[in-house]
């Protein structure tokens, strides 16, 4: 019976292995080295989709993910002055009210100025106060979390996650509010939007057409575009999208749920983001000779 090998010719051979290992390592990174740069990581990643190593959507997510560690809180919050917020000495129908037009899960809430804010409110615990209305508001708010500006994105997310935080208020260098940001805010960066919508037909311009014979229209969407689509003549020589076109019009960016009438359209807002619309609802306007016949019996 042979014996077993001895410590030092054991040491000796895995050492060995470790050599013939390394030395292999060494010939596949003289043949194919590695990226040097995120844009050379970048490329490669391009490279390995056309050659279908990787789905599209993976290659998207993994650049998203790269791209995420350069960006910070201050490239992404919702700025100070576009924040929907809520007055805590705001009464309950007011600030129903507010929960409803918005459509927010949670809402920073502010004591005087909006700079002073106090607390966070989830837009669930105000029905509380419809059960109970003896309630305090003030003992509903929980802790507001403040981040500064230079907060990274890639920190910023593992603090939501192991904080189980979804919004942080962003302070800027001086301690005054700068903004919002949320952990939708900083997964889109990584997934791209994320919606909640209706079963539509998508077109390539960013028109939808929904179930019901609307439009979904992106509020970037060029007005020539829209223009094309429904056969109108919007002016294009002031404006680009047809969400600016839509502001001007109002004189202001439009909240959740208003509606404008243009050229025969008529354009509700659907999403608010960053103080811009995202998406439109559009249909035509009734016209007075099918208002009459649907009277007809």
């Amino acid at each position: 019976m042979s014996e077993p090998p001895s410590p030092r010719s054991a040491r000796a051979g895995s050492a060995a292995h470790a050599d013939r290992r390394s030395l292999f390592t060494r010939l596949v990174e003289a043949i194919s080295p590695g990226p040097d740069s995120k844009d050379e990581l970048i490329r490669t990643l391009a490279d390995a989709e056309q050659r279908e190593l990787i789905e599209p959507e993976s290659r998207l997510m993994l650049e998203g993910v790269l791209r995420m560690a350069d960006l910070t809180a201050g490239d992404v919050m919702v700025p100070a002055t576009r924040m929907d917020q809520l007055d805590i000495a705001a009464d309950y129908d007011e600030l129903l009210g507010a929960v409803i037009a918005t459509a927010h899960s949670r809402f920073p809430v502010y004591d005087g100025s909006r700079e002073n804010v106090i607390g966070i409110l989830m837009a669930k615990d105000l029905l509380k106060l419809q059960r109970a209305p003896e309630l305090n508001l003030r003992t509903l708010l929980r802790p507001a979390v403040f981040v500064p500006e230079s907060k990274r994105l890639n920190e910023l997310l593992r603090d939501f996650r192991s904080n189980r935080n979804h919004l942080a208020i962003v302070i800027d260098e001086f301690g005054n509010t700068a903004g919002l940001i949320t952990i939708e805010d900083v997964l889109e960066e990584i997934v791209g939007e994320i919606e909640d919508e209706f079963d539509e037909q998508a077109q390539e311009n960013g028109i939808y057409t929904l179930a019901d014979g609307s439009h979904r229209v992106a509020g970037d969407v060029a007005i020539g575009a829209v223009n094309e689509a429904f056969g109108t003549a919007l002016p294009e020589q002031d404006f680009d999208t047809i969400g600016g076109l839509v502001a001007q019009e109002l004189g202001r960016v439009p909240r959740r749920g208003e509606a404008v009438e243009l050229g025969g359209l008529r354009f509700t807002v659907m999403i608010t983001r960053g103080g811009a619309v995202r998406w439109f609802r559009v249909a035509r306007v009734p016209t007075a000779a099918s208002t009459e016949g649907g009277d007809v019996d």
